[in-house]
């Protein structure tokens, strides 16, 4: 079993499944703005309220009290509730990601969705030196990477 017959298994490169655009991708070109940013004190409900209004899975958390930036996901507010976490008294702190891993915008949005998928996460920080500039979520590398496979598609 394999790529040919429609079974991917232990994937760790996207140049495996054959989903490489022609023309390298810039994270530049697809990452989002920062919009949805919390503090660490905010609840968990306050989080998912911004991630609704921003219509994104994360939220950056920016905070004085933190060394840097962190990230607070669905996921993480998703595995509070099942934890039996009150969404109006748990703190984005206690459910936070404090390591981030972070690209640059001149990647090509392969390389950072081959970190996404090493690192097991949807999101990716983005930063030009020590600025923070965007967010890259794995909808959006697919995005890009869907459009290739139809274009490839096309062209066979």
């Amino acid at each position: 079993m394999g790529p040919q017959d429609g079974h991917v298994t232990n994937v760790t490169s996207l140049d495996a499944i054959g989903r490489v655009p022609r023309m390298p991708v810039p994270v530049s070109e697809i990452m989002s703005p920062i919009e949805a940013v919390v503090g660490a004190d905010t609840t968990l409900r306050q989080a998912a309220v911004k991630m609704g209004q921003y219509h994104t899975g994360a939220a950056l958390v920016i905070d004085p009290t933190l060394p840097g930036p962190g990230i607070v996901t669905e996921r993480d507010v998703l595995r509070a509730l099942a934890e039996g976490a009150d969404p109006d008294d748990a703190r984005v702190a206690d459910y936070m990601h404090s390591k981030l891993i972070a690209a640059a915008p001149a990647w090509p949005a392969t390389q950072a969705a081959e970190a996404m998928m090493k690192h097991h996460i949807r999101h990716i920080v983005v930063f030009e030196e020590e600025h923070l500039v965007g967010i890259l979520s794995m909808r959006d590398v697919i995005k890009v990477l869907g459009l290739s496979v139809a274009e490839d598609q096309a062209h066979n």
